[in-house]
């Protein structure tokens, strides 16, 4: 590795940190349909590996630092998985401390990136004796997976009853393409089937405008006040263990752990449940808030972070929720990656922790920074200057342009297609991970049942 690469890297890691700075702030981004779209673009570019996996540990760590400040600020998720700290959130607003909000949420999330690093490296190295094996049975892997997951559901028994015909849906759409010769017979289409499921419940809810009496049923609203109070200014460059308590630190660095143990669980459960457990006993609701946003934020960084980690190191398959959500490009965007070739098989574990450690610790620097000295600033600016609509319109387009590279004018409808039905299951409480187990899974499950 020279130094042209390394510099590539750190600029990479710059351009993450930045762009997802803002991003993480948006309301609402999902964190697949903003991460996956973007990595899969970059594969398809030709971008040297190293570069995409420190920009994309540089992006979701920045991405992770500030979707807790809509959070705090508004009670606006910025994104999924900081959904489950709303709550607290609110309690720390009611008595007036969005600014001590943010700080802790912050401070958590880099307790979580510098606990899961070294601890993805150490589960990886245990689980790399069983890689092959596991390999060998992937497609029971994704059923067992897809069937888990559907357990874990709102909706179990819709969950359970979708798996097959997603799986014929998936597998007719490609059979149907290859009859056509719409794509020759030795490409399977999987990238914009893959985003046709991230956009689902934006393509559902768009579609279902075009509905004139549903369109009459909606709540007319006019603009929403946000009103946004200055935060005290810090001195120097802030010192997470100087803003968290002792035991908010230890809590945060336990939770973190465990995040990273369970990475091969559902995050959003994780955070909810770990949370939860940690800070029950806890009866002050000021203390009990500020320990359970600190715990809860470090453990949704450190699961995303394990969850690619892991499987990226010790696998090359996409055995994690996260893996085969917002990471999936790093595992497969062909031509360029496939599941025989990508970067488990490209990179070695030395050159993979030198790009993760060089796009965390850009984040870390650049993203904390920013976060605990301007974050009321930048969130009003997000609010007022950058639409939610421009950044769901930017993430569709580039589905659009990535499906007809993926087959053409026909393949737009398919990936539409996939998107209505994805969109109407999750509306009905199936998980995005049920939905993307069976994507990889299909080949297998119906190779099995005919």
């Amino acid at each position: 590795m020279d130094m042209i690469i390394i510099s590539q890297m750190v600029l990479a890691g710059i351009a993450g940190a930045v762009i997802y700075t803002v991003i993480g702030i948006a309301p609402g981004t999902d964190e697949t349909a903003v991460l996956a779209p973007v990595t899969i673009a970059l594969a398809l570019m030709g971008i040297s590996p190293y570069v995409i996996l420190a920009f994309f540990i540089a992006a979701i760590v920045a991405k992770k630092l500030t979707d807790s400040i809509p959070v705090a600020i508004a009670g606006i998720p910025g994104g999924v998985m900081a959904a489950p700290m709303v709550e607290h959130a609110m309690v720390l607003k009611k008595h007036g401390m969005p600014d001590v909000s943010i700080k802790k949420m912050s401070s958590g999330s880099v307790i979580g990136t510098l606990i899961s690093i070294p601890a993805s490296f150490l589960i990886a190295n245990l689980i790399i004796p069983y890689a092959d094996k596991i390999s060998e049975y992937a497609g029971l892997i994704f059923f067992l997976g897809a069937i888990f997951l559907a357990f874990m559901t709102k909706n179990k028994i819709l969950s359970l009853s979708i798996i097959i015909p997603f799986a014929l849906l998936i597998q007719g759409l490609r059979h149907l393409y290859w009859g056509l010769e719409v794509v020759p017979p030795d490409v399977t289409v999987f990238v914009s089937f893959f985003l046709g499921i991230t956009i689902g419940p934006i393509a559902f809810t768009l579609f279902e405008l075009l509905n004139k009496e549903h369109r009459k049923q909606l709540l007319r609203m006019g603009d929403k006040e946000i009103q946004l109070k200055d935060s005290k200014k810090e001195k120097g460059f802030p010192n997470p263990f100087k803003i968290l308590t002792k035991e908010e630190t230890a809590t945060s660095a336990f939770g973190s752990f465990l995040g990273s143990v369970t990475f091969f669980l559902t995050p959003v459960g994780m955070t909810v449940f770990l949370g939860e457990l940690l800070t029950r006993h806890i009866k002050d609701p000021v203390k009990r808030a500020s320990r359970a946003i600190s715990t809860m934020d470090g453990l949704t960084n450190a699961s995303y972070i394990s969850g690619t980690l892991i499987p990226l190191i010790a696998i090359g398959l996409p055995l994690s929720p996260m893996a085969i959500g917002p990471t999936a490009g790093l595992f497969n965007a062909p031509p360029v990656f496939t599941p025989e070739h990508n970067i488990h098989h490209i990179l070695s574990m030395g050159e993979i922790m030198t790009a993760t450690v060089i796009g965390a610790a850009i984040a870390l620097l650049i993203t904390f920074y920013v976060t605990i000295k301007f974050a009321a600033q930048i969130c009003a600016f997000v609010f007022k200057v950058i639409p939610h609509e421009a950044l769901i319109g930017l993430f569709a387009g580039l589905v659009v342009m990535l499906a007809f590279m993926d087959g053409g004018w026909l393949n737009i409808f398919g990936v539409i297609l996939i998107a209505l039905v994805s969109g109407l299951l999750h509306r009905n409480g199936v998980n995005y991970g049920v939905l993307f187990m069976v994507l990889y899974a299909a080949p297998w499950l119906l190779g099995v049942l005919s």
